[in-house]
């Protein structure tokens, strides 16, 4: 039967589905319980989660496949969670007494709160009144300490004590720490003064500001009283110079009149030192008449004048130098609190104050200002130094040595410059007397030109540099060396130096010149190349300073060069006895047969003339270079006149390979006639190299 119940067809369902057949049989009742379970079976899905854990949970069981424990497993789940549903029911039992004796706890908790909230609340009612009066007394309480300490502060900050006042205006008080801070104070005072002023009642204020102002003025009088007095015993060698005077200079330097006052009384004063111990170093006596035993006396010990001027000039120097270090130290050397303290003075003037506010303060430049007063303070010593050094210049007589005098003039005068600026008098005074020494130089050299102008018209007999030359390039040679020492600029050097040229050199080569007027060919270039070349010779090793000159000097010696070679070129063609024959065929050329043509016609090309060019040739070759170099023998570069005489020799060449190159040609444009025509003796058909055999390459090496 089931056999045939499951292999009986199919019937269609409503829905279009196959119905099995007890369906189909019974369709108003459910299936039968095989065919649910079959179903159940079949649409379980193994994939499902739940599905799975409830096998692990089988597994973990260890509950083996049988009839009977298939029966009992749905009970023993059951009993299981019935048993869990017991335990959780009572453990719950058990949460619910605590929650009642909680609330319990609670309840007791807020009656005890509202009989403290009702006693709380009465108690506030009673003491409000006693509260409200204390919270006033201590609220006017704490408004006076504010006063008092208000008042308090303020005193302290804007009002000067007793002694406070004393110790700033009275000569009496020393000037000391306590005096520069109590100036400061009151300075702030005075600053502070300006807030007040922003209130309505400004009376307050302006009492203290005009009580603060009095006292600050008596306060610098006497501080200005007291830096002229330490200026009179204020010694600069010492290197720990008082720190309370540096104080006082900085703080006067706020009042730019008292500021320049001490300067210039200390200027004065150191004016005068600085003289007194410079004439104590010339002569080894005091301006008091009283002899120093310990001083060298700089006019005994430099017999030599250019000693004498540089002994003063260094003595100068380092006491500029030594005053600027001091006066550093006294002035800058605590940063710009000078300069700081001069442009707020200058802003606070009464006429900077009235003057255009678009112009501003000018800006105080605390270097320059160092080197004003470092120069006004030497500025004695100048004096004596430019007297004495124009003495030494007006009587010296040497050209050389009124040349280093103005050389060391111009090193100090560049020397001075970076020390003291490009403002400063003593610079003005080293730019005079250097200037006055290039006078007394050039007016020398001028008077020794004037001397040795009855040497300019003597030509020496082996036409060598003539001796006033000689003697111009050493002097010339020493005054390089002199001023290759010096301190100028390296891209003025030669633009500075070419004026001592055109006075210590120029002059005598244009005698030489002259006198090159009065010889003849070859010997007026010869002489000037040997003139030029001991220049150059002289000059070369200074080319720093001397390039432009040395240029135009090469210059002139090769441009005499190529007169010479223009004189040995024209002595080959002369003494060889081949001009006539250069100079027939220098026009033709062996390319153009119509010139070719023309050869055989000259009269220089005749047979007995061109034997005799031959023979005078021949004649000429054997000492042709010697002969030639015997023209040029007093040329004392004989490298050069050489060089002369083989450029001569190969222009020389160079016409000849012209006349053997027409020659050749004529040859052989006369032996395709005779071969055409078939005519002529053999003695005929020899032509112009029979009678003139010379080669071009012989001619070379004999002149080589």
């Amino acid at each position: 039967m089931a056999s045939d119940g499951l292999n009986s067809p199919r019937l269609p369902r409503h829905d279009g589905l196959p119905l099995s057949p007890a369906s189909a049989s019974f369709p108003g009742r459910s299936s039968n319980p095989l065919s649910s379970k079959v179903t159940s079976v079949l649409s379980t899905s193994y994939a499902d989660a739940e599905f799975r854990e409830s096998l692990a949970l089988l597994d973990e069981r260890g509950i083996s496949n049988t009839a009977e424990t298939r029966r009992q497993l749905r009970l023993d789940v059951q009993k299981e969670v019935i048993d869990s549903n017991g335990k959780i029911i009572t453990e719950f039992g058990r949460v619910a007494e605590q929650l009642k004796r909680i609330g319990t706890t609670i309840n007791k908790l807020n009656k005890n709160y509202q009989e403290m909230r009702g006693h709380a609340t009465a108690a506030h009612e009673s003491t409000a009144s006693v509260l409200e009066e204390a919270s006033s007394l201590m609220t006017q309480r704490k408004n006076i300490e504010t006063k008092q300490q208000v008042l308090k502060a303020f005193r302290e900050h804007f009002l000067l004590s007793e002694d406070e006042i004393a110790s700033l205006t009275l000569t009496a008080e020393p000037v000391d720490d306590r005096f520069f801070a109590v100036l400061a104070k009151a300075k702030r005072i005075r600053k502070d003064c300006e807030f007040l002023l922003g209130f309505e009642s400004q009376t307050l204020g302006l009492e203290i500001m005009d009580q603060t102002s009095k006292n600050l003025n008596q306060a610098m009088q006497k501080l200005y009283r007291w830096v002229q007095k330490e200026f009179k015993t204020l010694n600069l060698e010492n290197p720990q110079i008082n720190s309370s005077v540096r104080r006082a200079i900085r703080v006067l330097a706020e009042r730019p009149s008292l500021f320049q006052s001490c300067l210039d009384f200390f200027a004065e004063a150191r004016e005068q030192i600085l003289s007194d111990a410079f004439y104590l170093a010339l002569t080894g006596t005091s301006a008091a008449g009283v002899k120093d035993n310990s001083v060298k006396p700089i006019e005994l010990v430099a017999h030599d004048p250019l000693r004498y001027v540089g002994d003063m000039l260094a003595w100068t120097h380092s006491a500029a130098v030594s005053e600027r270090e001091a006066l550093e130290i006294l002035f800058i050397s605590d940063g710009n609190e000078i300069a700081k303290g001069i442009q707020e003075g200058r802003e606070n003037e009464l006429w900077m104050l009235m003057a255009d506010e678009a112009d501003g303060p000018p800006e105080f430049d605390a270097v320059k200002a160092l080197n004003e007063l470092v120069d006004r303070d030497v500025s004695g010593a100048a004096r004596i130094l430019r007297q004495r050094v124009e003495q030494v210049i007006q009587t010296n007589e040497e050209t050389i040595l009124a040349y280093k005098l103005a050389n060391l003039l111009s090193f100090y005068r560049v020397t001075f410059s970076k020390l003291l600026g490009e403002d400063s008098v003593l610079l003005q005074s080293m730019s005079n007397l250097e200037a006055e020494a290039l006078r007394q130089f050039r007016s020398l050299m001028r008077d020794h030109i004037t001397t040795l102008e009855g040497e300019f018209q003597h030509t020496p007999s082996d036409l060598g540099p003539p001796e006033f030359l000689q003697e111009c390039l050493k002097q010339l040679t020493a005054i390089m060396k002199t001023y290759e020492t010096s301190l100028a600029a390296d891209g003025d050097r030669e633009a500075d130096f070419e004026p001592i040229l055109a006075e210590s050199f120029d002059p005598f080569l244009a005698g030489c010149s002259n006198m090159a007027k009065n010889i003849s060919p070859p010997s007026n270039s010869i002489f000037l190349i040997n003139c030029l070349l001991a220049a150059q010779t002289a000059i070369e090793p200074f080319q720093a300073f001397t390039r432009t000159r040395l240029e135009r000097l090469r210059s002139a010696i090769a441009d005499h060069s190529a007169l010479l070679v223009e004189s040995q070129y024209a002595f080959f063609r002369a003494e060889s006895s081949l001009e006539p024959l250069f100079a027939a065929l220098s026009p033709l050329s062996d390319a153009r047969p119509e010139d070719v043509a023309k050869v055989p016609e000259l009269p220089e090309l005749q047979p007995e003339a061109l034997a005799r060019a031959a023979q005078g040739l021949d004649d000429f070759l054997p000492s042709a270079v010697m002969d030639a170099l015997e023209n040029v023998k007093n040329l004392q570069d004989a490298r050069l006149a050489r060089q002369v005489t083989e450029e001569a020799a190969d222009r020389f060449c160079a016409d000849f390979e012209h006349v053997e190159e027409l020659l050749v040609a004529a040859d052989e444009a006369a032996e395709d006639k005779d071969a055409g025509g078939g005519v002529g003796d053999e003695e005929e058909r020899a032509g112009f190299r029979a009678v003139f055999p010379r080669t071009t390459g012989e001619i070379r090496v004999l002149l080589s």
